[in-house]
């Protein structure tokens, strides 16, 4: 008679034990001070935000100053005497320049600014992409080790009955086939069971890779978790925010402005500039600079505008004004583009979520079936009503089901997350709520599945079947 055991299993070299464990947030917060692409992300936010303050350098005065030594070795050919001889030469000046009408200039300047915003949304977006790159791997991680328990589960349950088809064929209640079909499904857990460990690894590693940490165990999902339909529960308001609050939408649309701002400064070359100009400069020469063979000392300073006006440059303005309107229609359809994508990202992902919600309640359902059809094929197999081919298929749906269902709950929450990314308003808050539904205290510990084993019939104590039924 079989006695009552719960399936569960604890993967060596999984865990670390339950002195330490880790969750959600834990490692989003390790990944913020690790992850290469978010540290990237920022110093490229640093440098285009300087674009701002480059902008504005064009508007405001420009200052500089130079001074200058010569050496001279001169000789002139007068009637009478020839003049000749050496003397130095110095001199220094101060030049201060206030654009008063730059067109160019203004352009440049509100690019500049729309840069800068640019750069704190690209950020905001890096972080954004950081949370979810996170929840993945720290999902896909447990998830892998879940589906490498079922696995384990599932070989020693196949294992249990290749040994009990073995015992019926030698007291003769069986055929070799029975034998062989069992046979099959344990070398088929045993190739299954191998795969699942190289794909605990590479999740660990990819875990690693985002927060610098080889974490011991980590907090799983609660038993019983109940989510959330979206709120609003409407996809086209999702929808319409995403179109409208999209970060990468967002970008994109100034992106568009920065273009635009980019016509106006390739129109402006064919305006004139105006300049404010003040100047003051010190200059001296050494003997022989005149006739006379003096010295002269003379200062000068000076105020007034400078007017520039550009005629023509070899069509080199015409060109940049039709590279800029090129550009500029470029950038409206990236905008388009990303709109749409806003668009299609938020309807994937409320549809993600109503579909898992409903997943997720199909799945508890079906593995609460497939267990009930575990323990009657077993136990059909013990009377003989159905043979090992029946206790093995029904076997291996319920590992299945139980698969299936653990990974829509990671996918469920996973979309929850995608979600408000679509919408530009993913935050911390949302991987703190996230991370409520875990359960630290349960790190470490064996994963835990539902018991299939039969009660035992009475007057039929022995494993073997009673008789082999006939196949239809």
């Amino acid at each position: 008679m079989h006695k009552m055991r719960v399936l569960g299993l604890a993967i060596a070299g999984l865990f670390a034990g339950n002195a330490y464990s880790v969750d959600l947030l834990q490692v989003y917060r390790d990944a913020e001070s690790y992850d290469a692409v978010l540290a990237s992300a920022r110093y490229q936010s640093e440098a285009n935000k300087e674009q701002k303050a480059q902008g504005l350098s064009g508007l405001l005065p420009q200052i500089g100053a130079s001074a200058g030594t010569h050496y001279n070795d001169s000789s002139r050919d007068l009637p009478q005497p020839e003049v000749s001889g050496r003397y130095n030469s110095n001199n220094w000046g101060v030049q201060l320049t206030q654009p008063l009408f730059r067109m160019q200039n203004w352009y440049q300047y509100r690019q500049g600014e729309l840069a800068s915003t640019a750069a704190e949304m690209q950020y905001q977006n890096a972080r954004q992409d950081l949370m979810l790159r996170v929840a993945t791997a720290y999902f896909n991680l447990l998830n892998a080790q879940e589906t490498l328990a079922s696995i384990e589960a599932q070989k020693t349950a196949t294992l249990q009955q290749l040994e009990l088809a073995k015992k019926s064929f030698e007291v003769g209640t069986t055929t070799i086939t029975d034998v062989h079909e069992a046979q099959s499904r344990y070398d088929l857990a045993v190739a299954q069971e191998a795969a699942t460990v190289a794909n605990v690894e590479v999740a660990r590693q990819q875990l690693v890779q985002i927060a610098g940490k080889d974490y011991g165990p980590l907090a799983p999902l609660r038993d019983g978790v109940k989510f959330q339909a979206p709120q609003p529960n409407d996809v086209k308001e999702w929808v319409h925010s995403a179109e409208e609050g999209n970060l990468l939408a967002q970008t994109a649309r100034l992106s568009y402005e920065i273009a635009d701002r980019g016509v106006g400064v390739a129109r402006a070359g064919h305006l004139p500039t105006v300049d404010a100009v003040a100047s003051y400069g010190y200059n001296h020469q050494g003997a022989l600079a005149d006739l006379f063979q003096t010295e002269a000392k003379s200062t000068v300073g000076s105020i007034g505008l400078q007017v520039q006006v550009p005629i023509f440059a070899g069509g080199y303005t015409q060109s940049k004004v039709r590279e800029s309107l090129a550009l500029r229609d470029k950038a409206q359809s990236d905008y388009d583009n990303a709109r749409r994508s806003a668009a299609l990202g938020a309807q994937q992902a409320f549809l993600g979520v109503t579909a898992g919600i409903a997943q997720v309640a199909g799945y508890e359902a079906a593995l609460l079936s497939s267990r009930s059809a575990v323990e009657s094929n077993k136990l059909g197999y013990q009377v003989g009503v159905r043979i090992n081919i029946d206790v093995l298929n029904a076997e291996t749906q319920f590992y299945e089901t139980y698969r299936l269902l653990a990974r829509s709950r990671y996918d469920t929450m996973l979309a929850q997350l995608k979600l408000k990314n679509a919408a530009g308003n993913l935050a911390e808050t949302d991987l703190q709520m996230i991370n409520a539904l875990l359960d630290p205290e349960a790190a470490g510990r064996p994963i835990t599945l539902p018991d299939t084993t039969p009660k035992p019939v009475p007057g039929n104590s022995e494993a073997t079947p009673a008789a082999k039924p006939k196949r239809k």
